[in-house]
């Protein structure tokens, strides 16, 4: 009965806020550019051409599109004026 005083929230896992803060997005869109070089590696090992390359273009332009929202990101963040910064 001794932890009946203190109850825990009841959240489930994955709701938005149980995210650590500062999560992002485009984090998964770095996983699906994985994911389609992965895809094209191994179409490439396994002889699927056509396959392997429109994959390997897939996690390209997913690539790059990771990277710009990155530098958007932290350019955003150096740029936020800090709240803490008056006297």
């Amino acid at each position: 009965m001794a932890f009946a005083a203190f109850p825990l929230p009841k959240q489930r896992i994955g709701t938005p806020d149980m995210r650590p803060a500062g999560s992002t997005k485009g984090v998964f869109m770095l996983g699906w550019a994985l994911t389609f070089l992965i895809i094209a590696l191994i179409a490439g090992v396994l002889g699927f051409g056509g396959i392997a390359g429109t994959a390997a273009g897939i996690a390209k332009i997913l690539f790059f599109i990771f990277l710009a929202l990155l530098v958007v990101s932290l350019l955003g963040h150096l740029l936020r004026p800090r709240s803490g910064s008056r006297p």
